[in-house]
């Protein structure tokens, strides 16, 4: 595909050339979800030469990479630019926070109430040992923004073995807490390992003896569940990968004692046990004297009452050095750890933000944007230090190389190995894994 492209920078097809992974090791995925909406003026896509009310305060920064500048709170971001790309060409026609949610869960921009989400494909198609669970989700959505559950939750027409295994129903169920412990592992001490399998050959025979007469493929379905749930139980490794408290706390301190670097620690832990997928909700905590409102933490209005210039938990003064600081060391963890080559992270929200700063009545912020946005990819073969697609001067549209939520959908399949034209409606046949073309040449 023909384009501009920074100084410098590699060509994103180029850069994406990976192979077809054919006989090779499934890869694992990292999905961070910016729930809100970042700016993308104040992060990956600065534009100093803009009007200062569009512009913001935050002056763009230098990365590693010649020509690529990022915004000034991402400091430790800008010096591992060769470990990511960002694709500054987003765009779809919904400024919507649940319905774009679900376009960014599906990778579709007219998602079907039965569509599964990326997280339930991958996991039909690379799941994980039976010891661990495939697909984990870190942090629900909340309030009125969040997607329909069935969208995230459900599997979609895959059906429910397809679902992740969801840590953390409210704010503070969070490894940034003392004593956390995740409610599926968080069983009876009284109930011992001979116990669960006396319950497991009783259910068993019940469910045998009922269905004896004919055989039932949805009841041989669920029995295969139902052993594959008494396996998770039962595995100490599965148990053992939600321990955070087991890291060192150089570890711990250096993600960040908040919400998000503590999960994404958690998520490293998880992918490193087997999990295939795992879905992090970047909520970034609250800052001091700040109550609890939602886990939105990106969606900065200023309807909260704080700007989204400011400190607080709604805040891009307080949310965005926390990321970057998390991101980067996660990013340097999984290269350390020689995860980062079979390991797809990607940060994006449902859309950006407007470039004209409003002005409420308690408050500055800046609006829903879904026309020209940004994403980060890394990991799973993609060399970084690349930049993907343009805005134009004020990052309102797209100037070049646009990427539909089919096409975002399309290349994060691709970069894990599984070809997008799979096959996977519930006839077999009549709709495709993803309806979008990656962004590189398979």
């Amino acid at each position: 595909m023909a384009g501009t492209q920074i100084p410098g920078l590699l060509n994103l097809p180029q850069l994406l050339a990976a192979d077809q992974q054919t006989g090779k090791s499934p890869k694992s995925c990292i999905f961070v979800f910016q729930y809100g909406g970042l700016s993308q003026l104040d992060s990956w896509d600065p534009k100093p030469n803009a009007p200062s009310d569009l512009r913001g305060p935050f002056k763009p920064i230098a990365t590693a990479t010649p020509g690529f500048q990022v915004g000034e709170l991402m400091p430790n971001l800008a010096a591992i630019s060769n470990k990511y790309c960002v694709i500054r060409s987003m765009s779809h026609r919904v400024p919507v926070h649940n319905v774009a949610n679900e376009m960014l869960l599906a990778g579709s921009s007219t998602p079907r109430k039965d569509s599964p989400s990326l997280g339930s494909i991958i996991t039909r198609l690379q799941p994980a040992h039976e010891t661990m669970p495939s697909y984990v989700w870190l942090q629900k959505f909340g309030g009125g923004a969040a997607p329909a559950e069935s969208a995230w939750l459900s599997g979609g027409f895959l059906g429910t073995s397809c679902s992740p295994l969801l840590i953390g129903e409210r704010h503070s169920d969070n490894p940034a807490n003392p004593g956390f412990r995740p409610t599926p592992f968080a069983s009876d001490p009284d109930l011992t390992t001979s116990r669960l399998e006396a319950r497991r050959l009783l259910l068993q025979n019940t469910t045998s003896d009922a269905s004896s007469t004919a055989p039932d493929p949805a009841g041989a379905r669920l029995q295969q569940l139902q052993n594959r749930a008494f396996t998770l139980l039962q595995s100490n490794a599965a148990a053992s990968a939600f321990h955070v408290d087991a890291e060192p706390d150089q570890v711990r301190d250096r993600y960040g004692r908040h919400p998000f670097g503590q999960n994404l620690l958690l998520a490293r832990r998880l992918i490193e046990a087997g999990v295939r997928l795992v879905s992090v909700v970047a909520w970034m905590g609250l800052a001091p004297n700040d109550r609890f409102v939602s886990v939105e933490t990106w969606d900065m209005h200023g309807n909260a009452g704080i700007s989204i210039f400011d400190n607080g938990w709604n805040g891009l003064g307080w949310a965005l050095p926390r990321a970057d600081a998390a991101m980067a060391t996660l990013l340097e963890d999984l290269d350390e750890r020689g995860l980062l080559d079979s390991t797809l992270v990607v940060m994006a929200g449902e859309f950006g933000r407007t470039p004209r700063i409003s002005r409420g009545a308690s408050a500055i912020g800046r609006d829903h944007w879904p026309n020209c946005y940004s994403a980060m990819l890394a990991g799973a073969g993609i060399p970084g230090g690349t930049v993907y697609g343009a805005s134009d001067e004020t990052a309102a549209y797209v100037r070049d190389r646009p990427v539909s939520p089919e096409d975002f959908g399309a290349t994060i399949l691709a970069a894990m190995g599984i070809d997008p034209r799979t096959r996977l409606s519930p006839d077999g046949f009549t709709l495709p894994a993803s309806e979008g073309q990656p962004i590189f040449s398979l």
